[in-house]
This record gives structure tokens, C-alpha cells and sequence, in this order.
């Protein structure tokens, strides 16, 4: 089970890695905000849990814990933190933790907090309604609407739409698209996956949608609000 740990104490940070090591997690590291917040939103490195301190320094931890929630990244989160106040723990877990813990605390509890939380269920989130800006999308009916608007999707444009909506405003380069699309084994070439970007961007004029597909150059393509 990957983790990650966000947390700018390196000393508690290094206990906490090397007991989450010791029982079989593979864990990152972060000790900034800014930097969190990318390995927070990056849903190709396959974390399954996450233990974040509060109070990070350039951007705090609540603030990257709404943004996870936000993009539908719902694995289980713990917060570790000084602040003890009732209100604060409320703030923590109405922001979208799992789970609050406050300092100083034994390592043995966290463990054992890790231990419940990943025994509960839980959606990565495979989520299929997902809403964006102007845009709501049912998977499972591949149908796109904007407000009384909707347009019924091909089964290769809906997969590649939930895969760009699933993360919005991030950058999904073509090679990622396809393994998310049309798998490992699939000999596809990039230019369909440009073609079926074509074909999407008509359905979002279709709909006279506030959201684009924009491309980035030698790169890939992200799902945002136009800024036009």
C-alpha cells in the first residue's frame, strides 16, 4: 500500500516513515505545501492513504485536503496536527479528513488508525456522476449535460471525457490517456487519441460549455474553464 506523508517536522516525519515502513507501506514525503499539494493531486501515483499535518508551510494541509476532495480523489486522510480545539477538529474533518489525530501522539495509535481506515472500503473514487464548472456527466448512460442540455457520448469518448474530468485543470499527457482508455495492449497510435479530442471539443461547443480542452504543446491536454 502506497502512503503519503505530509508533514514539515522532518524528525516526526522520519519516525512516522520508518514505522510505516516497518509494517510493509511504501511512503512519500512532503515538507511543503506547494510541493504536497502536486504529489496530493497526482492520481497516477497510486496512493491509498494520506496522513497530513495542518499546519504545512505555503499552502496548509486543510486547504490540499479540500482540493483532493474536489478533484474526486476520496482515499482515506488523516490529519495530524497540534491544534486541539473542538472547532478545529470539526473544520478538519468537515474539510474532508477521514480521521484527526493531535500531537503529540504515539506512533503505535496513528498505526493502529492507519490499520482501521484501510480495512474500511473505499472508491478511488470510481465515482460515475462527476461534475465540472457548467458540466455534469453520467458514465454508466455516457450522457453530457449542461443544465436542461445533454448530449449521449460514443464509448470511447466517454471513457476518455471521465478520464480528463476525473482530474480537472491537470495535464493527462497522450500515453497516459491511452493506457487510461484503451489499455497497456493497445496499439492505438497518438493521433487517435488527437481525433477523439477533436470529437469532444465539438460536443462541448455543441453544448455551449464554459469548458475546453486545451492542449499543451509536446505535452497533453487538460480539462479547464475557458478563459475566453
Amino acid at each position: 500500500m502506497r502512503v503519503l506523508l505530509l508533514e514539515d517536522d522532518l524528525n516526526l516525519c522520519g519516525t512516522i516513515e520508518e514505522a510505516l515502513g516497518k509494517e510493509g507501506y511504501s511512503v512519500d514525503s512532503c515538507h511543503d505545501g506547494e510541493t504536497a499539494m502536486l504529489y496530493a493531486l497526482n492520481t497516477d501515483l497510486g496512493y491509498e492513504l494520506a496522513i497530513v499535518d495542518r499546519m504545512l508551510p505555503i499552502i496548509d494541509g486543510l486547504t490540499i485536503i479540500k482540493s483532493m476532495r474536489r478533484k474526486g480523489i476520496n482515499i482515506p486522510v488523516i490529519i495530524i496536527t497540534g491544534m486541539s480545539a473542538l472547532d478545529d477538529r470539526i473544520d478538519g474533518l468537515d474539510g474532508g479528513a477521514d480521521d484527526y489525530l493531535v500531537k503529540p501522539f504515539h506512533v503505535r495509535e496513528l498505526l493502529a488508525r492507519v490499520r482501521a481506515l484501510t480495512r474500511r472500503p473505499y472508491e478511488m473514487k470510481e465515482t460515475n456522476i462527476l461534475t465540472y464548472a457548467d458540466l455534469t456527466f453520467d458514465r454508466v448512460n455516457r450522457l453530457l449535460q449542461k443544465g436542461s442540455q445533454s448530449l449521449t457520448l460514443t464509448a470511447k469518448e466517454t471513457e476518455l471525457l471521465y478520464s480528463l474530468m476525473r482530474t480537472p485543470e491537470t495535464q493527462l499527457t497522450k500515453e497516459q490517456l491511452i493506457l487510461r482508455v484503451w489499455g497497456a495492449d493497445s496499439n492505438i497510435e497518438p493521433g487517435n487519441v488527437e481525433n477523439y479530442i477533436s470529437f469532444l471539443r465539438k460536443r462541448l461547443k455543441e453544448l455551449q460549455s464554459q469548458c475546453e480542452i486545451k492542449t499543451v504543446y509536446g505535452s497533453g491536454y487538460k480539462l479547464e474553464r475557458s478563459h475566453a
